[in-house]
């Protein structure tokens, strides 16, 4: 039996896309997104917890996000892990694991700053239920 290697991420990207053109026309973008998870505390303040995925997409999927992706845009990627080594000039051994892209949905493009929100607000995004509100 197979195993299964899927990933399926929705963020924001931390930086434009990085585009690299390879002989014969063929594109890789490399693409750096955050995803966030909101939650509360006990003492009923709100905290913020920020993951980094590194995103490597190729051919047609690197073209389209050359041409329409920008710095805090929301995107939808779904692909699978890859971990490589390399070896650097210094002769230090290096790995990292990627999410090697096979979709891509743009979400929506960045807010511009002046409408963001500032202050103690609420953040977006779920919060929990009060279920006293809910009839019975």
């Amino acid at each position: 039996m197979s195993g299964l290697n899927k990933v399926m991420l929705i963020g924001r990207l931390g930086r434009d896309p990085e585009t690299r053109w390879f002989e014969g026309g063929r594109a890789m973008s490399k693409l750096s997104l955050a995803t966030s998870e909101r939650y509360q505390d006990n003492e009923g303040s709100w905290h913020e917890r920020t993951e980094w995925h590194a995103v490597v997409l190729w051919r047609e999927l690197a073209e389209i996000a050359d041409d329409h992706l920008r710095k805090g845009d929301r995107v939808f990627i779904e692909g699978r892990l890859k971990t490589r080594s390399w070896q650097d000039a210094e002769g230090i051994q290096h790995r990292t694991t990627e999410v090697v892209g096979e979709r891509l949905d743009m979400l929506g493009a960045a807010e511009p700053t002046s409408e963001k929100a500032t202050g103690d607000a609420v953040p977006p995004g779920p919060l929990p239920i009060d279920v006293s509100k809910i009839p019975l």
